[in-house]
C-alpha cells in the first residue's frame, strides 16, 4: 500500500462517522513513549479505566489515589501502579500526563479542576458532571489551563453506533422521523444501598435518566441533533431511601422536526438491553447495546445484507442491564486511545466537555419539565 493511499484508510477509518478499523492494530507503546495516568477514585467503575489504560497504544497506569487508602491499596494490587496519599501528591508526579476522574459523579468538578490548575489532562466518567454550570467550570478550567478535556461515552465507538452515524450523515433514512431511546434496567435495593451518594440529587445527579440511561442520551443527540423541547413524567416507584427517580418517560421535538421518545427506568427485572431506535422515510435501525437487530432501507446496498450479518450477536456482556459490571471495557479503550492520541496530536478529542455537557444539559431538561409539570423549552 503506498503512503497516499494508507493516508487516506486511516483518515477514513479513525474519522468520527466511520466504524473502528481492524485491519491494522495498534501496538501498545514503552512507558517512556507513552502518557502516565493517574486516576482518581477507586469505586467499580476504576476498574474499567484501569483494563481500557492496560489496553491502550500510548497510556499506562502509575497509581490511584482514593480517601480511602485501603480501597487505594485494593486498586492497585490488582491492576498495578502506586498509592498516592493525597491528590496533591498525585498531580506533583512528573510521571503523570493526565488524570482519569472516577468520582462519584456530582464530585467530578473539584479534582478536574484541580488537575487542569495543575497542568495534567483530563478524563473523565460519565457524566461530565450534574449540572451545567459545573460542567461549564470544569470545561473553562481546562480552556484555561490549555489542557485536553474527554468525557467516556464509549457507546460512541462501537462499530454499530458508528453505522448508523454514517447512514445518518448519507441520508440514507431519508427524512428522519423519529428518534427513540429505551433504557428499560434493572437496579436492587441493595445497589443503591451500597454508597450513600447513590440516589441522591448531589452526588448521583439523578436516577435511572442520568446514572444509567446517559449513554443511551449521548447517542440520540449524537445521532438525531439538538432537541428543541421536552415534557417529561417521572417517579420513584420500587426503591427506598432514594431521592431520585427509578423511571422517567420523555417526550422530544428535536431541532430537525422530528418527535421522539427516552424511556428509562431501573424497576423492571431482569432487565433488558439498552435500545435505540431511528426511522424516517426510507429507513429504519434498530441498536441494542452492539447488535443491529434492524437495519432497513428502501435503497439497500451490497453492503447492507453483511451488515446484518456481522452486527447481528455482537453483544458479548449483560450490558449493564441488571448488573452494572456487566459490561466489557474494549469501548472504554478506544474512548482512551482517542483522548490519548489527541494529547499526542494537539487537536480536541471527538467527546470533548462541549459534547459531553449536551447530555447533561438534555437530562436536567427532563427533570425541569417532570417537576413543574411543564413543556421545557431548550
Amino acid at each position: 500500500m503506498t503512503k497516499a493511499a494508507m493516508k487516506t484508510y486511516l483518515d477514513r477509518s479513525f474519522s468520527p462517522t466511520s466504524a473502528i478499523p481492524t485491519l491494522f492494530p495498534r501496538t501498545k507503546k514503552t512507558n517512556n513513549m507513552s502518557i502516565g495516568i493517574g486516576i482518581v477514585g477507586a469505586g467499580m467503575i476504576s476498574n474499567f479505566h484501569a483494563k481500557a489504560i492496560a489496553d491502550s497504544t500510548n497510556g499506562h497506569l502509575v497509581g490511584c489515589y482514593n480517601r480511602n487508602t485501603e480501597r487505594a491499596e485494593e486498586f492497585v494490587a490488582k491492576h498495578g501502579g502506586r498509592v498516592f496519599k493525597t491528590l496533591e501528591e498525585m498531580l506533583a508526579d512528573p510521571e503523570i500526563g493526565a488524570v482519569s476522574v472516577c468520582t462519584p459523579s456530582g464530585a467530578h468538578a473539584e479534582p478536574a479542576i484541580q488537575a487542569a490548575e495543575a497542568g495534567k489532562h483530563v478524563m473523565i466518567e460519565k457524566p461530565l458532571e450534574v449540572t451545567q454550570e459545573r460542567c461549564d467550570q470544569i470545561i473553562d478550567a481546562c480552556q484555561k489551563a490549555g489542557v485536553q478535556l474527554g468525557v467516556t461515552f464509549q457507546s460512541r465507538f462501537h462499530e454499530s453506533s458508528r453505522l448508523m452515524k454514517k447512514a445518518v450523515e448519507e441520508g440514507r433514512f431519508g427524512k428522519i422521523t423519529m428518534g427513540d431511546a429505551y433504557v428499560k434496567w434493572y437496579r436492587s435495593q441493595e445497589y443503591y444501598d451500597s454508597g450513600a451518594w447513590r440516589g441522591t440529587w448531589k452526588l448521583d445527579g439523578g436516577g435511572a435518566l442520568m446514572n444509567q440511561a446517559i449513554h443511551s442520551v449521548d447517542l440520540l443527540l449524537w445521532l438525531m441533533g439538538d432537541v428543541s423541547e421536552v415534557s417529561a413524567m417521572a417517579s420513584t416507584m420500587t426503591h427506598e431511601r432514594i431521592e431520585v427517580e427509578d423511571i422517567v418517560v420523555a417526550t422530544l421535538k428535536f431541532k430537525n422536526g422530528a418527535l421522539g421518545v427516552i424511556e428509562a427506568t431501573t424497576t423492571t427485572y431482569p432487565g433488558a438491553l439498552k435500545r435505540i431506535e431511528i426511522g424516517g422515510s426510507e429507513g429504519s435501525a434498530i441498536l441494542e447495546e452492539e447488535d443491529l437487530t434492524q437495519w432497513e432501507f428502501a435503497n439497500e446496498t451490497e453492503e447492507d445484507e453483511a451488515i446484518r450479518k456481522r452486527m447481528a450477536g455482537k453483544t458479548e456482556t449483560g450490558g449493564g442491564a441488571s448488573d452494572p459490571s456487566s459490561i466489557g471495557h474494549h469501548g472504554h479503550t478506544e474512548v482512551f486511545n482517542d483522548f490519548l492520541d489527541a494529547i499526542t496530536e494537539g487537536h480536541s478529542p471527538q467527546i470533548n466537555g462541549t459534547e459531553g455537557r449536551r447530555s447533561v444539559a438534555l437530562i436536567n431538561a427532563i427533570y425541569e419539565s417532570a417537576r413543574t409539570g411543564k413543556t421545557v423549552q431548550l
